[in-house]
């Protein structure tokens, strides 16, 4: 991949000085406060909480408005503690964000956002998430408090340890289906948690192992723990991460022909080791960035998702 030139470049090209520059005409703007705020939420990754739908879904609840709700809200404190924890990142990385070519368009480092004032709205998010949390369930409040203090962690150092980045970025995904169950006071089975850890520490792995390779053919900075994995070890926990997740889902699937007396579970099979083969492909190229990015735009892995609801909703709701 070809650097743009120094002082100009496409303004399209968000790693050039003419997209900076035009990222930080607005800072110290009341408009260029808005946009930054805006922007540092970050709506688009609050796809990925949608995944609190999956526990009640799969305890056969959907349809239950009680439940629906209880999720809903799930969503929303799960949103702004996520969003509460990019403002404190970014604030901390503020300085070593001004250095990378793209980081210093996030809006704390372009000066947008003053830093006092990120760690303000951050304070309220977080707050916010767990006031709301304890008015639902003290078990959706375990559930953000444990996350919040997780992610807490990771943003004041251990992001920087080898593994321990890897289980913690998992988790996020994890707590996310644990919370809508957790929200409705939902029993769910051990399979479901299982196939979830494992199927996120997949989905971050293979995420891990493409900024590695990007970072080898591009010669960009990276942090401490990435420094500290190669390629090969990467591919070997995304391949083990694999194969737990397709193991355990056909031993879950089983189960749910033994419980549901449907064959459904057995034929989601099908479109599920479809789907990991298929994300598979994206991460052995190295282009496996955000997971909600890769399975939204590759219509295949959007198909077979959805076919995969539909055969888990007929084992489940007929």
């Amino acid at each position: 991949m070809e650097e743009p030139a120094a002082g100009g470049g496409d303004e399209k090209d968000k790693s050039s000085d003419a997209y900076h520059a035009k990222v930080t005409a607005k800072a110290g703007t009341s408009a260029g406060l808005v946009t930054g705020l805006i922007k540092e939420l970050r709506p688009k990754q609050w796809v990925k909480n949608v995944l609190v739908l999956a526990a009640p879904f799969t305890a056969g609840a959907l349809l239950d408005p009680g439940v629906v709700l209880d999720a809903a809200v799930a969503f929303v404190v799960f949103s702004m503690a996520a969003s509460g924890i990019y403002f404190i990142n970014d604030a901390i990385d503020v300085e070593s964000d001004r250095q990378h070519p793209t980081k210093r368009n996030r809006p704390i480092a372009a000066g947008l956002i003053p830093v006092p004032i990120a760690w303000a709205v951050a304070g309220l998010l977080l707050v916010g998430s767990l006031v709301i949390s304890g008015v639902v369930s003290i078990g959706l409040l375990t559930v953000m408090a444990v996350y919040i203090a997780v992610q807490l962690g990771y943003c004041f150092g251990l992001k920087h340890q080898p593994v321990i980045d890897l289980c913690i970025v998992a988790s996020g995904f994890l707590l996310r289906a644990v919370a809508g169950g957790a929200a409705a006071g939902l029993e769910i089975t051990q399979w479901f948690y299982i196939v979830v850890a494992f199927g996120s520490l997949f989905m971050v792995a293979g995420k891990r192992y493409a900024e590695v390779k990007l970072a080898a053919e591009t010669g960009a900075k990276i942090r401490k723990s990435l420094k500290a994995y190669s390629p090969s070890y990467l591919r070997f926990v995304w391949a083990i991460a694999a194969a737990i997740t397709i193991m355990t889902y056909c031993l879950w699937a089983y189960d749910i022909r033994e419980i549901e007396q449907s064959r459904w579970g057995i034929i989601s099979i099908i479109p599920m080791v479809i789907a990991i083969l298929r994300y598979a492909v994206d991460v052995d190229k190295g282009v496996a960035g955000e997971p909600e990015e890769v399975a939204l735009k590759d219509k295949v892995l959007l198909v077979l998702g959805a076919m995969l609801a539909g055969c888990l909703f007929l084992a489940y709701y007929l």
